[in-house]
């Protein structure tokens, strides 16, 4: 055909004729992206200063210094309930991928003991950043000066003495202490364990002297040991850790089989698309391969395990079916 012979409306049909015969299966079209259009909300079922709470303010100061976000984040505490007031709060975003909240086995426990009946398939798992172990701490003034002492007063009276843990019975940190207990050959329900909003709280009642032991992460405590006011007596590890707690004995260095881990992670609403949980597998996946991001965990002595959002699934799963198993044996367990 010969352009130059025909007219100007001639020849925009032709060219709109061929286009439209041209097989879709040649043209390219871009996968669908999802990404945040209006402010990002962290969410944490506990205090301010608590571990999670600690957690996601430094995800958020490194999302926004490394512009690893298109939109400002913020993080919104939503304390009470052992951590259901926060759970529930995130699930009431149903498909909502501006929410998002850190969070920890407390979360698996709650529904094996009935707290909630939200699981870990009813959200979105996310990412898991960081495993953290649990730490025993008294205060400074305190009698127990070893963990042998602490160990031995749980052998002939495990009644004798209060725990405080967070953020509810029958989480982590009550499992550690039910372990040691348990492995001393005493009733791990004698117990007598007070569930804070937060280890931040348990932390200000044992320096109170209200509390005689204090089960919780080692962010919270160090700060306080490092002052003077309160020491570490063993640590619910399977070996030695490093830097500030590398003087600090496990228990299992004493016969004592008391290994309680708790891992930091990421959940969205139930319901995300797709889309989204790829989004967050990429923010994810940019925050755990940063220095920075290592640098803290270092800091803060907690072991670098990082699992995307398939991954973390896999996790919970494995975790959950332990951790009703453990309960059940302290007749605390409660969901089907």
């Amino acid at each position: 055909m010969q352009f130059g012979k025909k007219s100007l409306n001639e020849k925009f049909v032709y060219i709109l004729f061929s286009l439209c015969c041209v097989s879709s299966s040649t043209i390219a079209f871009p996968a669908s992206v999802w990404m945040p259009d209006q402010r990002v909300e962290i969410v944490v079922g506990v205090s301010a200063g608590a571990g999670s709470d600690m957690t996601a303010r430094r995800i958020q100061r490194l999302l926004a210094e490394n512009k690893l976000l298109e939109a400002n984040a913020t993080v919104v505490n939503k304390p009470g309930g052992g951590g259901t007031i926060g759970l529930t709060y995130l699930n009431q975003q149903a498909g909502n991928g501006h929410y998002v909240m850190v969070t920890s086995p407390t979360m698996l426990t709650n529904q094996i003991t009935g707290r909630t009946r939200v699981g870990y398939m009813d959200v979105t798992p996310l990412a898991q950043l960081g495993t953290e172990f649990v730490v025993f701490s008294v205060r400074s003034e305190s009698p127990i000066r070893t963990a042998g002492d602490l160990a031995e007063r749980l052998k002939a009276d495990p009644g004798s003495l209060t725990f405080a843990v967070g953020n509810s019975t029958g989480s982590h940190n009550h499992i550690a202490t039910a372990q040691v207990t348990k492995a001393m050959g005493a009733d791990p329900r004698r117990l007598k364990v007070v569930a804070f909003g937060g280890s931040a709280e348990g932390v200000t009642a044992l320096l109170g002297g209200h509390i005689d032991v204090a089960a919780s992460p080692p962010s919270v405590m160090l700060p306080h040991v490092k002052a003077g006011r309160a020491r570490f007596l063993a640590v619910a590890s399977d070996k030695r850790l490093s830097g500030e707690l590398a003087s600090v004995p496990t228990w299992k260095e004493m016969g004592i089989n008391a290994v309680a881990s708790n891992w930091r992670s990421i959940i969205g609403p139930r319901g995300l698309s797709e889309e989204q949980v790829r989004y967050w597998d990429d923010v994810f996946g940019k925050l755990a391969a940063l220095p920075e991001w290592r640098q803290e965990l270092e800091a803060r002595l907690v072991e670098h395990t990082y699992f995307n959002s398939r991954d973390t699934r896999s996790l919970m799963q494995r975790e959950y079916a332990a951790l009703a198993a453990t309960l059940a044996d302290l007749g605390l367990a409660k969901s089907p």
